[in-house]
């Protein structure tokens, strides 16, 4: 039986990130398709998706990771070059992967706690050519308490990545003030909303928008003014006793 291909983007891909507005480099696909086959190859080895047939890849894992696109390219056209996205919990590179292809010149780190798994980051952005794609083999917690990496990211971004309340303790303490947190949710992206309004008040952020996409939402916070000192707290916290 002939291994399924994923070098080709499908018709109906196509039509639906033209329907989006999402426009590509001519390399941009290429390199797309490239980064799938060495995402199923490493699928063979490590748990990276169950999704695996190459029409729904695309569609539910590249578009997915596409809709943040328009609010990366605004804040690119406010910040400039120095722009810096950090993607939590990358996993096997999603979404932050896929905004490396069409956005190589933007400094994006892929924050993943398991070792495996960063590795294939890493070697994945290498066989990519993606060199400004760095790899964080790190917890949110740890980095949201470094000083160097605390509040230094324009755009935060996560995709199953568990509920807001939780999330938001990672996410937020590594925005800088001024800069938004990009979280991929679905179909109960409003409740979570409504049961994290006291964790984003505590982390000086806010809600400002829910973006219906074809594959769900998109959840746009602004974070205010500085977090506090005390958050993000210890490794495990968050997710133990999440803020309420």
């Amino acid at each position: 039986m002939n291994e399924p291909t994923f070098a080709t983007p499908p018709e109906s891909f196509l039509a639906a990130a033209s329907a989006a507005e999402v426009h590509f480099e001519p390399d941009d696909l290429a390199r797309i398709g490239r980064y799938l086959e060495l995402l199923y190859e490493a699928n063979a080895r490590m748990n990276l998706t169950a999704i695996r047939e190459p029409e729904e890849v695309w569609s539910r894992h590249v578009l997915d990771s596409l809709t943040l696109l328009p609010w990366v390219l605004e804040m690119r056209e406010k910040i400039g070059e120095t722009t810096r996205l950090i993607d939590i919990g990358s996993g096997g590179g999603l979404p932050g992967m896929v905004l490396a292809c069409v956005q190589p010149d933007l400094a994006i780190t892929l924050l993943e706690t398991t070792g495996k798994k960063a590795r294939f980051l890493a070697e994945t952005a290498d066989s990519l050519g993606l060199e400004r794609v760095q790899v964080a083999n790190d917890r949110a917690e740890s980095m949201g308490r470094d000083p160097v990496q605390r509040e230094s990211y324009h755009i935060v971004t996560a995709r199953a990545v568990g509920p807001l309340n939780v999330l938001a303790e990672y996410a937020v303490p590594l925005a800088h003030p001024d800069g938004l947190v990009l979280a991929i949710k679905g179909a109960k992206a409003e409740a979570e909303i409504e049961e994290s309004k006291q964790a984003l008040h505590k982390l000086h952020a806010a809600v400002v928008g829910v973006y219906p996409t074809t594959t769900g939402r998109v959840v746009v916070i602004e974070k205010n003014r500085p977090v506090p000192r005390l958050y993000p707290r210890e490794v495990g916290e968050p997710k133990r006793r999440p803020l309420n």
